[in-house]
């Protein structure tokens, strides 16, 4: 359906469970909350209550994840790259991760059992800081490549973990074909966030390094949520939080609603199709949320998405825009919550269902109430300073 341009379809949710939810389950989330707290610099990130701004678009409460304070990264995709790594050199070894720890890995014996590896990965900013700052902190190399329209900031952030980091010409989805050539030429482990066919393990290990994020605020919330909303790009970190979800409460899963930018909604057209394909988005893929500019679905996210969630809706620019606002300017009572565009994405889309008249259809199609209960998870930061400003402070990309 579409809506002041807003387009959203609803599905029923698969009665077959998808055989990879076992991949999503709360004895692996542990396991890799175990690896992510041997770093000194693990520590959960905070849940935040926004009961005020609840109350004020007539929902019961709202929650809201805060990646912003990720191992000091200022979002949450380090999760997934740190554990990919350290899975790799796992098997690499022959060695179970559990065995291998933080002391462990950057230990001689394992530098001289492995040798020296170089990671590669393309990237719009946060991913391709985690993979660094993982390789960084492991003693290895990382080479990163940006798309075009990067923020130089975010270039700059990923040269500060020291690696070899450029910028392209070509949008992310052929930014990740060259850099995959790159790796098969010179030997170089890439490390991607979404799968393609022969390339699907280490996509995998990325998406279970989420689960520390959903598994915290599981832990964390006070109550069961009635909703879920959450941001996708290729669809790695909406597909490893519905699985953990999915996985956890199994029938009784909150329903669970994936949101993308209008210019790369490549998970809501194969969702729209449903013909059992994966429909991709070609061009420039032109949206102020860079971290969901993605065009071309990751197929095991899909396997999950498709069979688990429950709604999908594509969203104008605005959408964001007004979600960093509110998160940034908090009624009295509640917390600032400092969000990039992609990070507010999801806020954005609840506020402006519940506040914009024009979008009746939409409020009653998401089941939002008096009764709801809505978890969001902020993935990032101000990790374009300039730009948050400009929206913020300068109101940049106002509803129309």
């Amino acid at each position: 359906m579409e809506q002041a341009k807003f387009k959203w379809v609803l599905r029923e949710r698969s009665q077959e469970k998808p055989a990879r939810l076992a991949e999503f389950s709360e004895q692996q989330a542990r396991k890799v909350q175990r690896f992510h707290s041997s770093f000194k610099e693990y520590r959960p990130t905070p849940l935040t209550e926004l009961s005020q701004l609840a109350r004020d678009l007539g929902i019961k409460n709202l929650f809201v994840k805060d990646e912003a304070y990720r191992f000091g990264l200022n979002a949450f995709k380090v999760l997934g790259g740190s554990f990919a790594i350290g899975s790799y050199i796992a098997q690499q070894l022959g060695e179970d991760i559990d065995a291998l720890p933080y002391v462990r890995l950057i230990s001689d014996d394992v530098r001289s059992r492995l040798g020296a590896k170089t990671f590669i990965t393309t990237t719009d900013g946060n991913h391709g800081r985690g993979v660094a700052w993982t390789a960084n902190r492991l003693r290895q190399q990382a080479v990163v490549y940006m798309p075009q329209g990067s923020a130089a900031e975010r270039l700059e952030n990923i040269r500060a973990e020291g690696a070899r980091a450029e910028l392209t010409e070509m949008n992310y989805d052929d930014t990740v074909r060259y850099t995959s050539e790159l790796a098969q030429q010179n030997g170089w482990v890439i490390v991607q966030d979404t799968a393609w066919e022969g390339y699907t393990e280490i996509p995998l290990w990325i998406m279970q390094g989420y689960m520390t994020m959903a598994l915290e605020a599981y832990e964390q919330l006070p109550v069961k949520p009635t909703h879920i909303f959450l941001q996708a790009g290729v669809g790695s970190l909406a597909g490893a939080v519905q699985g953990f979800f999915a996985s956890v409460y199994g029938d009784s899963c909150p329903l669970t609603v994936i949101v993308e930018p209008e210019k790369a909604d490549c998970l809501y057209r194969t969702a729209a199709a449903d013909d059992g394909q994966l429909h991709n988005v070609a061009g420039k893929l032109d949206t102020i949320m860079a971290g969901l500019a993605c065009g071309e679905p990751n197929s095991i996210a899909w396997e999950i998405l498709g069979s688990c969630s429950d709604g999908f809706v594509s969203c104008p620019d605005h959408t964001a825009a007004q979600g960093m606002r509110i998160l940034g300017n908090p009624l009295a009572g509640d917390m600032k919550v400092v969000a990039g565009e992609s990070g507010a994405a999801t806020v954005g889309l609840v506020a402006e269902a519940l506040r914009d008249e024009r979008l009746k259809a939409l409020k009653q199609a998401l089941q939002l109430d008096e009764n709801s209960v809505v978890l969001c998870f902020n993935t990032e930061g101000d990790t374009d300073k300039a730009n948050y400003r400009r929206i913020v402070w300068d109101g940049a990309y106002g509803r129309e």
